[in-house]
């Protein structure tokens, strides 16, 4: 501690904030690439909707973080060159807002690589399958298809309004029925 001992105080408030934000947003981005940052684990205490697109909270310990890591560092790294008191304050709270805009502009980069592979069985309509078991003719049992959804393949129950058709056979799914089992009929 004979590094912090002849300092001024606020150079070494500085010091004190920029720190244990580095320390933590070194952990923060470990937990980030190792998978186990699933949120902040803490919410904002006050009723208000501050989320914008993509999840992203103004009010998180991430933010806080970010902010501190901008604002210490800006402090510690212009002290000398800034010697009005007010003016480096600001600078420096300039710099923290920075590096939030900054998180915030990457993560919405990154939402954007994020992909939906949710099947819905409402995507079936009108697409082309194949029959992987014989459908039984006029409802009165079912059979199943194989059908590719965005580059997925799924085995899904069928049912024929007419004739039966056999394993092999292209169709066209032409509704869906309780939900869960698709109408088809032969190309």
């Amino acid at each position: 501690m004979e590094f912090f001992e002849g300092m001024d105080i606020v150079l070494k408030t500085f010091w004190f904030i920029a720190l244990p934000a580095s320390l933590i947003f070194v952990i923060q981005t470990i937990l980030t690439f190792v998978g186990a940052d699933a949120t902040d684990g803490l919410d904002a205490d006050f009723d208000g909707d501050f989320d914008t697109d993509g999840g992203f909270q103004i009010f998180s310990l991430r933010n806080m973080i970010n902010f501190l890591l901008g604002f210490g560092w800006a402090g510690v790294s212009l002290y000398d060159s800034i010697s009005n008191l007010a003016l480096l304050i600001a600078v420096s709270v300039a710099v923290g807002a920075v590096f939030v805009a900054f998180f915030f502009l990457v993560i919405r980069q990154l939402m954007k690589l994020s992909e939906d592979n949710t099947f819905k069985i409402s995507e079936t309509v009108d697409k082309t399958g194949e029959v992987y078991l014989q459908i039984p003719a006029s409802k009165s049992g079912k059979g199943k298809i194989l059908i590719s959804i965005r580059g997925s393949i799924h085995e899904l129950d069928a049912i024929s309004d007419n004739d039966s058709i056999s394993q092999g056979t292209l169709v066209k799914v032409v509704r869906i029925e309780n939900e869960r089992i698709l109408v088809v009929t032969p190309l």
